[in-house]
């Protein structure tokens, strides 16, 4: 790929990666057996058998957020994704803020995964040696610096351990999800109720299992800030988002219902952190625990990947912008990786892991710092949304679909991830609270630094769905049909997804 203006030692390497990949990378980014281990415990006790109903509901304006993403990648192939986006489309201030949760949210998350990648390993080795906590982090800490040398290795070798790891965990978990359909119930009958609003009350309200939901579904996005490496990007963008989104609300689904059938809410209050196990045991005697704890480890360690390199590319893309120093867009020059962002995203989680694994309050800090993440989620996810509404706002009204597709959908995604950040606020701790809208507020120093110097990215064009060149020959570009082809063309494409 040709160096871009402001790069330091070469851009990314283009396409490294292909449709699939990016197919793989969005399911292994939302972490299915990990989410179903971290979430669906909480999720359970806040809505009981009205799980299934809540994570429905959330994937619907979730899939409204990745139309947008679809959309807005189509205009603008750019590592930075939504910080690039926003501010095109909004303002480059809240672009820049978008960028910031994003890299925030993403190392906190690497901190708060790697204990239990280190705890899952050594269950599968010795259920014993799970509670060593000094042991376990620094069995995590392996596997994440064994996924920072993958990521800094470059995007060619990393598909293929992605591939296998995400291959396995879905593997394992379509076959649980197959034995548990055939397993007499323990708990509950399944009911088509567990869809519907009957099941919730004062004690079970929607909104306590939206919090927990309406985040669950994240991480499928970072095929986004892959699309510089990606082969035909402009035409394909989107789709791996799509399809992570689908493939993870059917995991949710299944498990959530197994889990109310085969074991119920009082086995998971009793025992939330090993739940899985629980619910392992109780499908497949012997062996079940032991093989879902598998799935959950596969999964946290694709993840460590995914989310790493969510981080590096919008770290390298703001250092391209020289809206962080510009070293952080340095590349070498043989992977054609930003090995000096990912060298510090590395540093800066490991040094939180000591912390949160040495220090006394450092274990609640990150709990704390966790909970505080799905306000940066939320926030950024809700900018995109409205981005895409605001940048094809002219051509909304030229069919139905577009309304629906571009206009509507991607609207409800954005107002309902608003709901979700008014929402979390009161329900989070007073420390939670200053990490979360404390670190976002941090992000104004390097923002007006930047800006007093002049930083371009502060002088943003316009996207535009109408420019020849902005969707790769799908508007009238370079190889497109002839202009009055192209124009009918136009206003077809923009609603397939």
């Amino acid at each position: 790929m040709s160096k871009r203006p402001g790069s330091e030692g070469g851009g990314l390497r283009a396409g490294a990666l292909g449709t699939f990949d990016s197919v793989v990378m969005a399911v292994a980014g939302c972490g299915p057996a990990y989410t179903v281990a971290a979430r669906i415990p909480a999720l359970v006790l806040a809505v009981g058998v009205a799980s299934p109903a809540v994570l429905l509901y959330c994937a619907i304006p979730m899939i409204g957020i990745a139309l947008a993403f679809r959309h807005l990648g189509r205009l603008e192939v750019n590592a930075g994704a939504t910080y690039t986006w926003v501010a095109r489309a909004l303002h480059p201030f809240l672009g820049f803020l978008s960028g910031w949760a994003l890299v925030v949210a993403t190392t906190v998350f690497l901190v708060s995964a790697t204990l239990p990648a280190g705890t899952a390993t050594l269950a599968l080795i010795d259920p014993e040696l799970a509670g060593r906590t000094a042991l376990a982090t620094a069995v995590g800490a392996g596997w994440f610096l064994l996924m920072a040398t993958v990521v800094a290795l470059g995007a060619r070798i990393s598909p293929h351990a992605r591939t296998v790891l995400t291959g396995t965990q879905l593997g394992l978990l379509l076959l649980f999800a197959a034995l548990a359909l055939t397993k007499d119930r323990n708990a509950a009958g399944f009911s088509l109720s567990w869809f519907g609003f009957s099941h919730f009350d004062t004690s079970h309200t929607f909104v306590a299992g939206a919090l927990i939901a309406g985040v669950s579904y994240w991480g499928w996005d970072v095929t986004s800030n892959l699309s510089e490496e990606t082969r035909n990007s402009r035409r394909t963008f989107g789709l791996g988002g799509i399809v992570g989104v689908l493939v993870s609300l059917v995991v949710f689904v299944v498990f959530t219902i197994a889990t109310n059938v085969l074991i119920g809410a009082d086995a998971v209050r009793d025992n939330p952190a090993g739940f899985l196990s629980v619910l392992g045991e109780a499908i497949w005697p012997g062996w079940g625990g032991r093989l879902l704890v598998l799935a959950v480890t596969l999964s946290m360690i694709a993840t460590l990947e995914t989310t790493l390199l969510q981080a590096t590319r919008t770290l390298f893309a703001m250092g391209r912008d020289r809206t962080v120093p510009a070293v952080f867009s340095r590349t070498h020059r043989e992977w054609q990786t930003p090995w000096v962002a990912t060298a510090a995203v590395a540093l800066v989680a490991l040094l939180l892991i000591l912390v949160s694994a040495t220090a006394g309050s450092g274990a609640q800090f990150v709990r704390d710092a966790v909970s505080g993440i799905g306000l940066h989620i939320a926030f950024y996810y809700a900018l995109a949304g409205l981005s895409a509404v605001v940048v094809y706002r002219r051509v909304l009204f030229k069919s139905p679909g577009n309304l629906v597709f571009i206009g509507l959908w991607p609207l409800g995604g954005a107002l309902f991830m608003l709901w979700i950040f008014a929402r979390s606020v009161p329900e989070l701790s007073a420390s939670a609270l200053a990490i979360g809208l404390g670190a976002l507020a941090l992000g104004l120093v390097p923002m007006v630094l930047s800006w007093f110097r002049g930083s371009s990215y502060y002088r943003p064009r316009p996207l535009d769905p109408e420019q020849a060149e902005a969707a790769d020959g799908f508007y009238g570009g370079q190889g497109a049909e002839p202009a009055p082809a192209a124009a009918r063309r136009r206003d077809e494409i923009l609603t397939d997804f």
